[in-house]
């Protein structure tokens, strides 16, 4: 086994956070899909696949590494919101959470000088800066529109969900 069985165990932990990050975000999204905000609904829906393939990248790594994958209880996210702004709070305090998470598992590769989780876990350092600053601008721009102009937020995650689209074709054909 690559792994201590602290990390192992760690990193199973981290799992559940993954897995539980994905399901506050159906959670999110489906309320933006009962509101009729279909942007929000699709961006959410977005995030959380990418978390669930957040969980699984942890999974394969564990099993690549020769220790054993136990998924911990995961609780229910919340699924009840007053303000599309309390949703986005949401989102983003995830966020921050799973950050303080992952930085806290590159501390513990140095406490066991692990280098080959370090290394890792470097990806998700990166995709989680990356995160933090999506939802903060989000949540920035939830702000701004007010509750009574939220076809403004939809008009804002539509353009860049066209502009992400558009930058993925291009990188397409450049290779």
């Amino acid at each position: 086994m690559l792994i201590s069985h602290q990390m192992n165990a760690a990193l199973n932990q981290q799992i559940g956070y993954e897995f539980g990050a994905s399901l506050q975000y159906v959670a999110i999204a489906a309320h933006f899909d009962r509101e009729s905000l279909p942007e929000l609904a699709r961006y959410f829906y977005r995030q959380a696949e990418e978390e669930r393939e957040h969980a699984m990248r942890f999974v394969k790594y564990i099993v690549d590494a020769g220790g054993r994958v136990e998924i911990p209880t995961i609780p229910a996210p919340q699924s009840q919101y007053a303000t599309t702004e309390e949703a986005v709070q949401k989102a983003l305090d995830g966020e921050l959470t799973v950050t303080r998470e992952i930085n806290a598992l590159v501390d513990f590769t140095f406490k066991e000088t692990d280098h080959t989780t370090r290394n890792f876990l470097q990806w998700f350092v990166t995709e989680q800066l990356e995160e933090v600053s999506s939802a903060d601008t989000l949540l920035r721009i939830v702000q701004r529109a007010g509750e009574q102009n939220l076809l403004h937020v939809e008009e804002y995650v539509a353009r860049q969900r066209h502009r992400s689209g558009a930058a993925l074709a291009r990188a397409d054909e450049t290779e």
